[in-house]
């Protein structure tokens, strides 16, 4: 049962919100993903929006003054943490004045901080580049960790607004069962993709590429935040060739130039893969975002 006909389904049995109800929470998501999975959670009973769109670097925004606004009237921000936007988030907050979404607060809830993080490193110096100090903060390209987020997020729903409560453990049941059953499909799609070698643009795809099996045998990066070099591109070649790799893999946002090179010179596929929800035509929602980095995985592998 498709996630468009089982919410039809809930509202048929009275199991949503009244025609006459209205919002009661107000959800600023830092992300796109953010903004998909409140809306599929919260239902008639929030309003989201995002900081961010889906062709945006999240690590990368200014905290401008129409975003200072949604925070001062937010309810709730949503957003990854694990430093993804630490170069912007807390001056969004301090200067929006709103006591209910600083960090400690109900209104404020990190993803990241849900679920366990990946390459999380033993030291953090400069000389390392752009390294997380909290680990990979990319977790919502883990279909499991994103269940488990879900359900915190309801959680907090529910805490917030606890007049209905059952409105959101209804809809959270609704998501839970579709996302079970779509990973399933997924998994079974993709299990051709297990053991394919991939080159990388940063490390986007790391919870993605763990999920499916799929081994990193280089990045694009020399370090985190840096952009590739010639050197580093030649011996990226080299490294493509000794490894067997099978694709290059950016995010649609990123600049295509050294993954295209490589891709050309080791005559493998460049794939550039939709990183949130709205990155292509066919990633709508949470679940065709998904579908569509598999089947681009697919066309590539």
């Amino acid at each position: 049962m498709n996630s468009r006909f089982r919410m039809l389904l809930l509202c048929t049995l009275g199991l949503s919100a009244s025609p006459a109800a209205h919002a009661s929470l107000n959800i600023l998501a830092c992300e796109p993903e953010w903004k998909a999975l409140a809306e599929e959670l919260g239902g008639d009973r929030v309003q989201a929006e995002s900081a961010t769109h889906a062709l945006q670097d999240p690590h990368h925004v200014e905290a401008r003054p129409s975003l200072i606004i949604k925070a001062r009237d937010a309810d709730m921000v949503f957003c990854t943490g694990a430093e993804l936007e630490v170069g912007w988030l807390p001056l969004l907050l301090e200067k929006s004045g709103n006591r209910r979404v600083q960090v400690g607060d109900p209104g404020h809830f990190m993803a990241a901080s849900q679920v366990e993080r990946i390459e999380v490193p033993q030291t953090v110096d400069r000389s390392q580049g752009d390294v997380h100090a909290d680990g990979n903060p990319h977790v919502h390209l883990d279909p499991r960790r994103l269940l488990t987020i879900a359900e915190a997020f309801s959680a907090r729903l529910q805490t917030l607004d606890a007049e209905h409560a059952e409105y959101y453990r209804q809809r959270l049941s609704a998501f839970s069962a579709d996302w079970t059953e779509a990973m399933a499909g997924w998994k079974t799609r993709a299990e051709s993709l297990s053991g394919k070698r991939a080159v990388v643009y940063h490390k986007n795809w790391s919870y993605l590429l763990d999920w499916l099996r799929i081994d990193t045998v280089g990045d694009l990066e020399p370090k985190p935040g840096i952009p590739p070099t010639s050197g580093h591109l030649a011996e990226l070649l080299q490294i493509t060739r000794e490894q067997d790799a099978d694709f290059v893999l950016i995010a649609n946002y990123q600049n295509t130039r050294g993954a295209r090179w490589l891709a050309d010179h080791s005559n493998i596929a460049m794939l550039e893969l939709p990183f949130t929800v709205g990155g292509n035509e066919e990633a709508e929602d949470l679940q065709s975002l998904y579908d569509s980095i598999i089947t681009l995985l697919l066309s590539g592998g």
